[in-house]
């Protein structure tokens, strides 16, 4: 912080200069941490990505299967178009509410970074100390 200089021997501006280079060094670094957090999140999501892809493609297959087998089955009892009315209705709200708990649970998912977080409390209480220790 300072070179060697007793912060009691510093006169109000140069304490008050030391305080505005620490605080600006102090929010450049926990910038650089925000940023370091986010880049880890990011890279660990994209590594799977093609993965996920390829089976969604897949997925979307097998689901595009598994529909007409069960309009065929259903139209063994009632008209082809009940049996398609049917099963769209039910996609619907199996739709709906995959749509409201996957919402919910982003939302619960998603808290500040947790170390710059940390990090910021710890700074507010220095800054605290250090007007505290210039007005003296």
């Amino acid at each position: 912080m300072n070179s060697g200089k007793d912060m009691r021997d510093l006169s109000m501006g140069e304490l008050l200069k030391q305080l505005s280079t620490d605080t600006a060094t102090l929010v450049r670094q926990e910038i650089a941490l925000a940023r370091a957090e986010v880049a880890a999140r990011v890279n660990a999501v994209t590594a799977s990505a093609g993965l996920l892809g390829a089976a969604i493609l897949l997925a979307f297959g097998a689901f595009g299967a598994f529909t007409a087998t069960l309009i065929l089955v259903l139209a063994l009892v009632m008209p082809v178009w009940a049996a398609a009315l049917i099963v769209t209705v039910v996609y619907a709200v199996a739709a709906a509410v995959s749509a409201l708990t996957g919402k919910k649970k982003i939302t619960a998912a998603m808290p500040p970074a947790p170390e710059t977080a940390r990090t910021l409390k710890e700074d507010v209480e220095w800054a605290k100390t250090q007007a505290k220790s210039v007005r003296r």
